[in-house]
């Protein structure tokens, strides 16, 4: 019984010293999800921005010819699949990969070009046999719009050669700190009719060169735009599912101390009613 007593005392040391683990990468995770949303913040302006000079230039645009505004025949389809490089983030990356696997298996690998961000994600697709035309990893916990601008120029220049006719994002969706909302937002070819501005409101532009050499150079910034708010949106859904999955561990962590206490009480109580016993029996066995 004095043995089973010291085997819980050194589980629940265990216990608190993963308790104390989980409860500071809990903290650091809400640390950089702070900072994320900072980010997300500060980049809204510019994304903003680049929506409202869509808006402003769609009625030239419809005039204007450009591969990101061409809708074409389907053949081949681009995904851009947007993971954690790490884990302990609950089922951040799972539900998300499953998802994609699931619109996938069926389908003729020719039919379909794979860009992947993130170690799970292309992990994931190599242990399935995908084939990957290019990746990120490593990227940052705040991620920079340089980190990502090789791989959204690769992508806009893929389409552009015609090497597949539309793009996908598959990533999660930041709704709330609780909720990650995995997605799959078709994003190219580039909408003729962004924003939402009334005649009235729609200045008039003096195009110099001319509009299409404008057009030529706005559409690509304006698709990698999209991309890095999508980045933002992913890295802002893991660090919240990491808090809440350490949250999760954490409580779990001071239940199991709390069932351990009891157990190692009930072990001590009964250590010294066997004493007790032994103590008593000695003592009639004398008389």
């Amino acid at each position: 019984m004095a043995q089973n007593a010291r085997d819980i005392k050194r589980r629940i040391k265990s216990v608190k010293n993963t308790a104390q683990i989980t409860k500071a990468m809990e903290m650091v995770a809400v640390s950089k999800l702070r900072r994320v949303q900072s980010a997300v913040q500060q980049a809204k302006p510019y994304i903003a921005k680049m929506e409202e000079m869509m808006a402003d230039l769609a009625p030239s645009a419809r005039f204007v010819k450009h591969p990101l505004l061409e809708t074409r025949p389907v053949r081949k389809t681009g995904y851009l699949v947007i993971t954690s490089d790490r884990g302990l983030a609950g089922p951040y990356n799972s539900q998300l990969l499953r998802k994609l696997h699931s619109e996938l298996r069926n389908v003729d690998p020719s039919k379909y070009v794979i860009y992947v961000i993130g170690r799970k994600g292309r992990d994931f697709l190599k242990r399935n046999n995908y084939a990957i035309a290019n990746e990120i990893t490593g990227i940052e916990d705040t991620p920079r719009y340089a980190t990502i601008a090789p791989l959204a120029a690769d992508i806009v220049q893929s389409y552009a050669k015609q090497e597949f006719d539309e793009l996908y994002f598959v990533y999660n969706e930041f709704v709330n700190m609780v909720t990650q909302r995995p997605q799959m937002k078709k994003v190219i070819p580039l909408s003729k009719n962004t924003g939402d501005q009334s005649e009235a409101r729609r200045p008039s532009y003096l195009f110099e060169p001319d509009e299409e050499a404008v057009m030529k150079n706005l559409l690509p910034k304006y698709a990698e735009s999209l991309l890095y708010q999508a980045v933002l949106d992913a890295k802002a859904g893991e660090h919240a599912a990491r808090m809440n999955a350490m949250s999760n561990a954490n409580d779990a962590a001071i239940e199991m101390i709390g069932d351990l206490t009891l157990a190692l009480n009930r072990a001590r109580q009964a250590a010294i009613t066997t004493q007790i016993v032994e103590v008593v029996s000695g003592a009639q066995a004398l008389q």
